[in-house]
């Protein structure tokens, strides 16, 4: 078969490049710049929990690199009685008891008080680094895959035509690679103004410049190291509703002023004030000593395409969507879209697949885009509320202010429908009823599975998330497996049953045993995708219904020679066979 024609050689299309290869699909990658990638400090990338698991994963060391922000690694939420007032001019500094505005930007109100110092333990914080390192690390891993024929990158390429056929597309470039390309597919992974999906005639709706912000690199000693701030209506800066800082490495941070709405021109004697009187408002040092490193003006627009999938043609990263407001990380939905395509495609490309699982892929990541969007978008007039924020405090009760400067916080921590990975509740590949014997776990159908300490079947020690990528995941719940004996653990208690039921899934899966589960209790079994979303919590071994479930998850490539009946069929005789 034909390789896969990658389009765009930024973070989005590098990482699907390293991830199909990987899966052993070669890929041809088209590189529109000279392989090289501009130095800009200013210009970041965050990165969830569960998108830098995916590039650790894929062998990308940047997430080794990134900077956590500490403060909001620890992040606590303080009980309290009576009422919670917001104090505004003060900085919220997460994670710092001693600090206004511990918490979620509130201060304790003159007539309320703590009740005990019992916390919640918050999920690890986002990851921030330079998108020119997070590039770089790609690149530098992709040296690594294995195979001559496998990745091909062609550097001074710009498209020209896109024609399909049944079997397969063809490209044309110009440049200094001028030629005709043929391939299985094609997806397009390159940006805002993408010629893939120029050529694909797909529309590209939504709202230009929701947001403004001045950005500004510079190396300086702030007085939260290692601390994301978020800060609003600082006093020294009436036209400024709100600056973040984010830590970056080597001591580097990233500020962003929120700029009043329209179009006006930001000097950069304008930018080097809001940088001096930012530092001297934290610091109380007018003379506190920087290094300005990179400056430029981030334009938030909110788009989506109309169709991520024609043909044999996808489209994936901003290609496909735009967003960003109120915290929201494009970047991130881009890795996500990496996570939810590849394991997809490998399929098609080794083995074949239904339209219903490809077509899936604009099922869910649109679905899932689309509802940040919508989030954000209803979430804006409260949070921008007309008036300022001093007006907002006056007008509205405390509690309806903790909720509305949450809605902030979530887009900048990975939480809530602003920033939470998605739930594929509609999904076509969800099986249509609940099989019989599914439970009820703490994670639900189509979210993302957590990721807990398991057993592999060579006995390592391991976790979930580091598991996923090409095959489906079968975890049986077992307390007390620590003290196994790892050399006959797979003919202890339900594991042959379950290992010849495993062993007749429609697809390959690894079989995987977890000392607990949030929710689950003993001897249930999971089964998780490739992509980490849960398919099914089953109680017990229960052949058929797996088998039934797995051919769901796989868009029912399985119907077409076989079935439920069949694999348990065999998932007992291979039982028989254990005993």
């Amino acid at each position: 078969m034909d390789p896969v024609i990658v389009a765009g050689a930024g973070p989005v299309g590098l990482a699907l490049t390293l991830a199909l290869a990987r899966a052993e699909v070669p890929v041809i990658l088209l590189d529109e710049s000279q392989g090289g990638d501009e130095r800009r400090p200013a210009r970041t990338a965050v990165l969830r929990p569960d998108t830098a698991a995916l590039l650790e994963r894929l062998g990308c060391r940047a997430a080794h690199a990134a900077e956590p922000w500490t403060g909001w690694r620890t992040l606590r939420r303080r009980q309290l009685v009576r009422h919670v007032s917001l104090v505004p001019g003060r900085p919220f500094l997460p994670g710092r008891k001693d600090s206004p505005g511990y918490g979620y930007g509130y201060d304790v109100g003159p007539d309320s008080g703590p009740v005990g110092d019992e916390a919640e333990e918050a999920p690890p914080s986002p990851l921030h680094l330079p998108q020119h390192e997070l590039t770089g690390a790609l690149r530098a891993a992709l040296a690594t895959v294995p195979g001559e024929d496998l990745v091909r990158i062609v550097p001074g390429t710009r498209l020209d035509t896109l024609e399909q056929d049944p079997r397969g597309v063809s490209i044309r470039t110009r440049g200094s690679q001028s030629t005709w390309w043929r391939g299985s597919y094609v997806i397009g992974c390159d940006g805002p103004r993408s010629t893939i999906r120029k050529l694909l005639g797909v529309r590209f709706p939504g709202r230009t410049a929701v947001e403004r912000h001045a950005v500004a690199a510079l190396r300086a000693e702030l007085p939260w190291p290692g601390e994301a701030v978020l800060h609003r209506s600082p006093p020294w800066r009436t036209l400024d509703a709100e600056v973040t800082a984010r830590p970056l490495p080597r001591g580097v941070w990233r500020l962003d002023w929120l700029l009043p709405p329209g179009r006006d021109l930001v000097t950069p004697d304008a930018l080097v004030a809001r940088v001096r009187d930012t530092l001297t408002g934290w610091s109380g040092d007018p003379a506190l000593p920087y290094e300005l490193l990179d400056t430029g003006v981030h334009t938030v627009h909110h788009r989506l395409a109309l169709r991520w999938r024609a043909g044999r043609a996808f489209l994936a990263g901003d290609a496909a969507h735009l967003l960003g407001a109120l915290g929201t990380q494009g970047l991130d939905e881009g890795m996500r879209d990496v996570g939810n395509l590849s394991w997809k495609l490998a399929l098609a490309w080794h083995h074949g697949a239904s339209d219903a699982l490809l077509d899936s892929y604009q099922a869910e990541r649109r679905g899932a885009v689309s509802a940040r969007l919508r989030a954000a978008d209803q979430a804006l007039p409260l949070v921008r509320a007309s008036g300022g924020w001093h007006a907002m405090r006056r007008s509205v009760l405390p509690g309806a202010v903790r909720a509305h400067d949450e809605l902030l916080t979530d887009g900048h921590l990975g939480r809530g429908p602003l920033g939470e990975p998605p739930v594929h509740r509609r999904s076509p590949l969800t099986p249509a009823a609940a099989p019989e014997g599914s439970i009820t776990v703490d994670t639900e159908i189509g979210a993302l599975a957590a990721d807990v300490p398991v057993t592999a079947s060579d006995g390592s020690l391991t976790r979930l998330w580091a598991r996923l990528g090409r095959e489906l995941l079968v975890v049986l719940v077992a307390p007390g497996t620590g003290v196994w004996d790892r050399r006959h653990w797979l003919r202890a208690g339900l594991m042959p049953r379950l290992a010849a039921a495993v062993a007749a899934l429609p697809m390959r899966a690894e079989l995987l045993v977890a000392e607990e589960y949030p929710g689950a209790p003993a001897h249930t079994v999971l089964l998780v995708r490739p992509d980490g979303h849960l398919v099914a919590a089953l109680s017990g071994v229960r052949p058929a219904e797996l088998y039934a479930c797995a051919d769901a998850a796989l868009g029912g490539r399985a119907a077409r020679g076989g079935g439920a009946e069949e694999a348990s069929a065999e998932a007992e005789a291979g039982t028989t066979a254990h005993r």
